[in-house]
């Protein structure tokens, strides 16, 4: 019965490109229009077709993780683009609307990350072997979109040019007090301390990365002004001329967006400015995908820009700039997909086979939200008055004294 249903369903969703399924009952059927590139899959379980109708997404990524699921080639990308794309053109099938409006009622309930459950969802992701990380990040370990300004950016060049066009946003001067909400491995705050001259505090929730920023932290500089706490953002007390996050927005969890803006407006001096770099998605409030919030970020969700700033209106905040990275993203993960799979000998040697399909579905998902699903990346800078940043934008195309004065060293 199961698989006669998932027959009927697959017929209705692919529409466009072309799939070829093995059940496990022996029966092979194709899907969609002749193509020149056909994806093949074989589902190897017996419950495998129940398993995806009721929870696809879910049931598809743990499917492929313990090998019940196999693709001709391994071609994963091009399997889950072909879902993608057909799934997005045909959104109102009935068993998809039923299920966005099951995730829907519960997202609130599914996001409610209060310090101590905050704390478990970070160490869920980000106490991984710091060597683990070495294998796909840059030298700099930054784990959030880069900039990729011409064709020919490294990954390393790219996150060198997020990292200046955060610096200009936050219109950083010498001495300032600078408080960094999710610090990572200790790059960005770093770089703001030893190029700028500031006094910078950054907050992780990782055990893995405040050990390894500190360390950083006494190796690069005995006069850079800087501390790493092990400490949730509520708990920050002082006031800041700037404050910056990035990457950290998506694991406050939508009850906690009053609270998140209230917290950055009360360590917000009256002249500071912020700076908060987010994923997001560009059609409206949504979901997070099942499979990733089990496996990869468990409270995790991507903001509409609806929801953001319907929160910062009401903390007292302006929102002097809005920034919308389209594709920037894709070629990150895509850079990362690369390292990994170059590096994956190494990563089994680490984990094991699992934990490798684990996070190799993990980047190829991820890479296509980006590419073909929607996914982008907001930069909205916000201050207490609306004249503390300039009044125009060309201060973005300017080089500093203070860059100038650290490209010469």
């Amino acid at each position: 019965m199961w698989v006669r249903i998932l027959d009927w369903f697959l017929s209705q969703l692919i529409q466009e490109g072309s799939l070829n399924v093995s059940f496990p009952n022996g029966e092979e059927k194709k899907y969609g229009e002749p193509s020149d590139r056909s994806i093949s899959i074989q589902l190897n379980d017996t419950p495998l077709p129940r398993r995806i109708l009721l929870n696809p997404e879910l049931a598809i990524g743990e499917a492929y993780m313990d090998e019940t699921l196999t693709i001709a080639d391994d071609d994963l990308h091009g399997f889950l683009e072909l879902l993608i794309v057909n799934q997005k053109n045909h959104p109102n099938l009935l068993h998809y609307r039923w299920l966005m409006v099951f995730r829907g009622a519960i997202r609130w309930f599914s996001q409610l990350n209060r310090a101590e459950r905050a704390r478990k969802n970070v160490t869920h992701h980000y106490d991984l072997s710091g060597e683990f990380y070495d294998l796909f990040l840059d030298a700099d370990r930054q784990y959030s979109c880069a900039y990729y300004e011409n064709p020919t950016d490294t990954l390393e060049s790219a996150q060198a040019n997020k990292k200046t066009i955060i610096a200009k946003k936050l219109l950083l001067e010498p001495g300032q007090k600078v408080l960094d909400i999710g610090s990572g491995w200790g790059g960005l705050s770093l770089h703001i301390a030893l190029s700028f001259g500031a006094k910078v505090t950054g907050v992780t929730l990782s055990t893995e990365q405040y050990n390894i920023s500190n360390a950083r932290a006494e190796k690069l500089s005995t006069d850079a002004d800087i501390q790493f706490l092990l400490q949730d953002y509520r708990a920050v007390s002082g006031q800041f001329d700037r404050i910056v996050s990035v990457g950290m927005f998506e694991h406050v969890g939508l009850p906690h967006y009053g609270e998140f803006f209230d917290t950055l407006s009360s360590r917000l001096k009256d002249d500071g400015v912020a700076l908060l770099h987010t994923i997001g998605r560009s059609d409206g409030p949504g979901a997070t995908n099942p499979w990733i919030a089990k496996y990869i970020f468990p409270g995790g969700y991507s903001p509409a820009l609806s929801e953001m700033l319907a929160a910062a209106e009401k903390s007292g905040l302006c929102v002097t700039d809005v920034e919308v990275w389209r594709l920037h993203y894709a070629k990150t993960l895509a850079d990362w997909r690369l390292r990994f799979e170059e590096n994956l000998d190494q990563v089994r040697r680490l984990y094991d086979d699992r934990f490798c399909r684990m996070w190799r579905f993990y980047l190829v998902a991820s890479e296509l939200a980006f590419q073909v699903n929607d996914h982008v990346v907001f930069q909205v800078q916000l201050a207490k008055q609306p004249d503390a940043v300039p009044l125009t934008r060309e201060y973005l195309t300017q080089t500093t004294f203070k860059e100038m004065e650290h490209a010469a060293d």
